[in-house]
C-alpha cells in the first residue's frame, strides 16, 4: 500500500497541491484525471520522492518517502518524456540503466522489450526513434526490474492505435499480477478500460473519487 497523508505543496507563492490524501492498494490501477496544470504530475512527483511537499507525507512499506528513504521503493516510473542516450540503441540503453542496480540479467531486459513489441536486435539509435517507439522503450525500462509499483504519466503518449491496445492489455496483466499502478491520461477511454478507481483533480485538489 501507498498512503498519501494530507500533502500540500506551494511553489513560487502558488499552491500546487492542497491537502491531498489517498490510500492506494496493490492489485489495482488508479487514474488521475484533470486539465493541464491541475496538479497530476506534481502529485506523482511527490509520491515518487522527486519533490518533497511542505506539509504531509507519503508512506510506503512503513517508510516515509523523502525521509526514511529517498525515493518510493520498488517502483517503475515514467514522468514526462523518457530520457535515453541518443546514440545507443534500445537494448544498449536498457542494459546501461540495468547495470546501475545490477538486479536483472540480459534475459529479463529482452523479455521487457518483447512485451512492449520492441525488437532487441534493432540497431537504430534511440535518437532516431519516433515518439511512440521512445514511449515503448520507456515502458520497457519501467517494467524490466519487475517492480511491485508503476507510476506512469501519460503512458500512451505518442503510441499508435495498436500500441495503445497492446499497452492497455499489458497494464491489465500487470495489475492481475498484483501490481499497484497509478496512471494519468487525457484519454477517457484509457481511464474507462484500465482504472479500478479514479481521482479527479482541479487546482491542486481532489474533488471527486470514482470507483469502477
Amino acid at each position: 500500500m501507498i498512503e498519501v497523508k494530507n500533502i500540500s505543496l506551494t511553489l513560487d507563492k502558488k499552491q500546487i497541491l492542497k491537502d491531498i490524501s489517498l490510500k492506494l492498494e496493490d492489485g489495482k490501477i488508479y487514474g488521475l484525471v484533470g486539465n493541464n496544470g491541475c496538479g497530476k504530475t506534481m502529485l506523482m512527483r511527490c509520491i515518487c520522492g522527486f519533490v518533497r511537499p511542505q506539509k504531509g507525507e507519503v508512506e510506503a512499506d512503513g517508510k516515509v518517502v523523502s525521509k526514511d528513504t529517498d525515493y518510493l521503493p520498488d517502483c517503475g516510473i515514467i514522468i514526462e518524456t523518457p530520457g535515453f542516450i541518443p546514440y545507443y540503441n534500445g537494448l544498449k540503453n536498457l542494459m546501461a540503466l540495468a547495470a546501475i542496480r545490477g538486479k536483472i540479467s540480459e534475459s529479463e531486459i529482452l523479455r521487457s522489450m518483447e512485451r512492449l513489441g520492441l525488437d532487441p536486435g534493432w540497431k537504430k539509435p534511440v535518437g532516431k526513434y519516433s515518439l511512440g517507439m521512445r514511449q515503448r522503450l520507456g515502458l520497457a525500462q519501467a517494467i524490466m526490474e519487475n517492480p511491485s509499483r508503476l507510476i506512469l504519466d501519460e503512458p500512451m503518449n505518442g503510441l499508435d492505435r495498436q500500441g495503445v491496445e497492446e499497452t492497455r492489455n499489458l497494464l491489465l496483466e500487470l495489475r492481475d499480477e498484483g501490481k499497484l499502478i497509478i496512471i494519468s491520461s487525457h484519454n477517457a477511454e484509457d481511464i474507462r478500460i484500465l482504472c479500478d478507481e479514479v481521482y479527479e483533480m482541479d487546482k491542486g485538489e481532489i474533488y471527486a473519487h470514482v470507483t469502477a
